[in-house]
């Protein structure tokens, strides 16, 4: 359906997060119409069998229909255009929508689990109809489907939203599964499992939301980027061979499509200024075309030349690697004064590392003193990784 409806809503055109936006708006539409059909449909059933698995699971898809009206108005107002208000635009609107949907999914496991566990007390018969089974297993190819579409939509669009809207309708198939095996078990042995399998699939609704919740909360929250994309910048910054390396890379995540890339880069001393400072220009375009962020590079020039720097900065990575692989360094600089050198440069270690900041840069300190003499006065920062 999605496909088909596409070719008619979805026009292809070169803005890709225009393009991006009807998608998601598209599927938000058919969520709605769907949902309403499969809460009737359910609702007449439970209200036919007195379930309560069945009536529960029949407000669970009405409170879907309500999600994915969220996921519509979302979509719509991440879509708008930057303002005074919001020079980086709108994009987190969707993680918003997104996490809106995971409270929704939440909100219904509480409500089952608390509805079911009242079942269990004071279990009820339940009564059997071949329309009650024929509607739940209409219900579950319908959710089936509309996992599919929305799973392929997420990942079409990339999209948290969509993946959250796509987990419910997964967590929603298996709902109505149990909740068509209660059905079909109540009246072939006579046992009352309603409750019972009502709590079990308000479990599986609880875990699914708290998935989904995590999904929308961590970019809100600020998580690192893929690493596909950090190696995808890294190749196109290293392929400039005026660039020796680059460090302190961080990436801003304003919402799907909307990243903003800063990065230094360690260029030759030596070099002539304006002839380096092109190529960075070039490699921000360069960035911008390829893959869709703007980029801010920060020139950070090293001395390539000086043999005896050379030597010094071997000797210094030397002792960082005998601590700890995992420590890199960067920005090396040697000032020589009448009566000492400083020894100046960055370490970057990951998060949790196992030795604490200040015994870290004691450690250091020690041996590079130790090895090149007393006069070497180091001076060390210590940086933690934003990817």
């Amino acid at each position: 359906m999605i496909t088909f409806l596409s070719k008619f809503f979805i026009r292809e055109k070169e803005d890709k997060a225009k393009i991006r936006q009807e998608y998601g708006m598209l599927c938000g539409m058919v969520g709605i119409f769907l949902n309403i059909l499969l809460f009737c449909g359910k609702f007449l059933a439970g209200t036919i069998s007195r379930s309560i698995a069945v009536t529960a699971d029949a407000f669970n898809n009405l409170s879907d229909a309500g999600s994915s009206a969220v996921t519509l108005i979302g979509f719509k107002l991440a879509g708008a255009k930057p303002d005074p208000e919001h020079p980086f635009g709108h994009g987190r609107i969707e993680y918003v929508s997104g996490l809106v949907v995971a409270a929704a999914i939440l909100l219904m496991a509480y409500e089952l689990i608390r509805d079911s566990l009242v079942k269990i007390i004071h279990p009820e018969e339940t009564e059997f109809s071949v329309m009650v089974v024929v509607i739940l297993i209409v219900s579950i190819l319908v959710k089936l489907y509309m996992y599919l579409y929305n799973s392929g939509v997420a990942k079409k669009i990339d999209s948290a939203a969509m993946k959250a809207t796509a987990t419910d309708s997964l967590s929603d198939t298996c709902a109505t599964a149990v909740v068509l095996a209660a059905t079909l078990i109540g009246h072939f042995t006579g046992l009352y499992v309603d409750g019972y399998c009502g709590a079990l699939v308000g479990v599986f609704i609880l875990c699914a939301g708290i998935g989904a919740a995590k999904d929308t909360l961590n970019p809100l929250l600020g998580q690192p980027p893929e690493e596909e994309f950090v190696q995808k910048i890294d190749q196109i910054v290293m392929a400039h061979e005026e660039i020796c390396g680059i460090h302190d890379l961080i990436v801003h995540d304003y919402g799907p499509g909307r990243q903003m890339v800063s990065l230094h880069a360690e260029v030759p001393a030596e070099g002539n200024i304006l002839e380096i400072h092109d190529i960075i220009d070039n490699v921000e375009n360069e960035l911008k075309e390829k893959l869709g962020c703007d980029a801010t590079i920060h020139m950070d020039p090293i001395v390539t030349s000086d043999e005896h720097v050379s030597e010094m900065k071997a000797a210094v990575t030397s002792i960082i690697k005998g601590i700890d692989e995992q420590i890199n360094m960067h920005d090396f600089r040697v000032v020589t004064g009448l009566t000492h050198t400083n020894i100046i440069f960055d370490v970057l270690i990951p998060y949790k590392f196992h030795i604490q900041d200040d015994e870290l840069v004691a450690r250091i300190t020690s041996q590079v003193r130790d090895r090149l003499g007393n006069n070497y006065y180091v001076i060390i920062k210590v940086d933690h990784s934003y990817v």
